[in-house]
C-alpha cells in the first residue's frame, strides 16, 4: 500500500521536525483560540490554504468540499431555513454565531476538477449518475453558477453580472468576469461559482442580523494553481484583483469603508 506508507512516512517526519514547535502553539490557544475567519475551500489536493494564507494554529476555520460550495438554505425546510444537519451551515454557525467570527471567504480556483465536472454534466446531461452523490452535488449547488455562466457567454466580453440575496440589502453586487477574456469557460465558471457561494452564504436565516448590523463579512477569494497568485474580489470595482503589494492597501480601505458605511446605517435604526 505505497499510498497510505507515504501518509504514514510523513507522520514520522512531522514527529522529528515541525510536532514539538506545533505543541508549543497548541499549549498557547488551548484555553483562548482566536480564529479571524472562516475559509470555505476546494479539497482539491493542490489546494494549501493554510500555506497561502501562512496561517498559524488557532488562526483560521477551514471547510473544504468539491467546489468550495455552500448550499443555498431554501433546500432545507419549507421557511428557508436549514433544519438539516450538513456541514456548511453548520460550520457558519459555529463560526458566526457562536464563535464571533467576523469574516467568511469563500475561495475558488483555476482548473478546478469538480468546477470541470460541473461544466461537463451542464454540456452533457446525459452524463449525470443519479447514483452519483458528485453529481448531485455539484448539480444542486452548482445550477445557479451554471445559469450566471450561460448569461455571462451570452451577452459576450464586458458583462457586468448581477449577485444579489434574497434581501438585497444583506449583500448585493455586479462583477465583471475575466475582462481580458484570458480565461477558458471552466475557470470563468470557477470565479462566478466562487461568487454565487456568497449569495448562498447570505441565504441562511441565522446570518441576516450579523450581515444586517455589519458584525460579518463576505469575501470571494481566487487562487491561480499555476503562478501562485491569490486574487480577492473588489465589490467596489467589480473584478478580481491579484493581492500584492500595490493592492493590498486598497482592498483593506475598501473594507474599511464597507465597515464605516454599515455602522452608519445601523446608527440611523
Amino acid at each position: 500500500m505505497p499510498g497510505l506508507a507515504k501518509v504514514l512516512e510523513g507522520v514520522l517526519r512531522f514527529r522529528k521536525t515541525v510536532r514539538a514547535d506545533l505543541v508549543k502553539q497548541f499549549e498557547r490557544v488551548r484555553d483562548n483560540p482566536n480564529p479571524t475567519a472562516v475559509f470555505f475551500t476546494c479539497m482539491d489536493s493542490r489546494i494549501l490554504p493554510a500555506r497561502f494564507t501562512q496561517s498559524q494554529v488557532g488562526d483560521m476555520f477551514f471547510v473544504r468540499n468539491s467546489g468550495n460550495m455552500i448550499p443555498h438554505a431554501r433546500y432545507y425546510g419549507v421557511s428557508g431555513y436549514e433544519v438539516s444537519v450538513t456541514t456548511e451551515p453548520a460550520a457558519l454557525e459555529l463560526a458566526v454565531k457562536r464563535g464571533n467570527i467576523h469574516h467568511v471567504i469563500v475561495c475558488g480556483h483555476s482548473d478546478c476538477k469538480a468546477i470541470n465536472m460541473l461544466y461537463n454534466l451542464h454540456q452533457c446531461p446525459k452524463n449525470f449518475d443519479p447514483e452519483s452523490p458528485i453529481d448531485h452535488w455539484l448539480r444542486r449547488n452548482g445550477y445557479n453558477s451554471i445559469q450566471k455562466l450561460e448569461e455571462h457567454l451570452k451577452a459576450g466580453k464586458g458583462t457586468l453580472l448581477e449577485f444579489s440575496a434574497d434581501k438585497p440589502a444583506l449583500l448585493s453586487f455586479t462583477a465583471q468576469i475575466d475582462p481580458e477574456n484570458r480565461m477558458n469557460v471552466e475557470d470563468k465558471l470557477s470565479q462566478i461559482n466562487t461568487l454565487q457561494q456568497l449569495i448562498h452564504v447570505a441565504s441562511h436565516g441565522f446570518l441576516h442580523e450579523f450581515l444586517e448590523k455589519g458584525l460579518v463579512h463576505l469575501h470571494a477569494f481566487w487562487f491561480d494553481i499555476y503562478t501562485g497568485d491569490m486574487y480577492m474580489f473588489s465589490k467596489r470595482e467589480g473584478k478580481f484583483k491579484i493581492i500584492d503589494e500595490e493592492s493590498v492597501n486598497t482592498l483593506i480601505s475598501e473594507l474599511n469603508d464597507e465597515i464605516a458605511r454599515k455602522k452608519k446605517l445601523e446608527a440611523k435604526v
